[in-house]
């Protein structure tokens, strides 16, 4: 079993950033491959970013790429999210999820991820 916490949303304006934090209780964190989704009112939730067991794969959504950094730190049982340059689009609130067995060709994919957090919200203003 493996419970959830995420942190570190607010409201920043837009081109500002934020680090989004995730942290783990159980002794299976590093088994765990990790994404981040998030799920804007209304909508269905997204995939944002995934690392892998190894934090050496490293998964994007295409609008995030090269704004956003994922991170582990299995010491701390802990899994970032680096956001930069956000926009009014990456307004949300923002999910942790953990997996075992996650496969690369199934990281974007809500339903491998058996562990989630409560979620964190984000805003962003003009």
């Amino acid at each position: 079993q493996v419970q959830l916490v995420e942190s570190g949303g607010g409201s920043v304006h837009a081109g500002g950033s934020l680090r989004l934090s995730c942290t783990a209780s159980g002794r299976t964190f590093s088994r765990n491959a990790m994404a981040w989704f998030r799920q804007f009112l209304g909508k269905e939730r997204e995939f944002v970013s995934s690392i892998d067991t190894s934090g050496a794969i490293t998964a994007y959504k295409d609008s995030v790429q090269g704004r956003f950094t994922i991170s582990r730190d299995d010491a701390k049982s802990t899994v970032y999210l680096q956001m930069r340059s956000l926009k009014w689009e990456d307004a949300a609130i923002y999910f942790c999820a953990a997996g075992e067995h996650v496969s690369q060709w199934g990281r974007r994919n809500g339903e491998n991820y058996g562990f989630w957090g409560q979620g964190t919200q984000v805003t962003v203003s003009s």
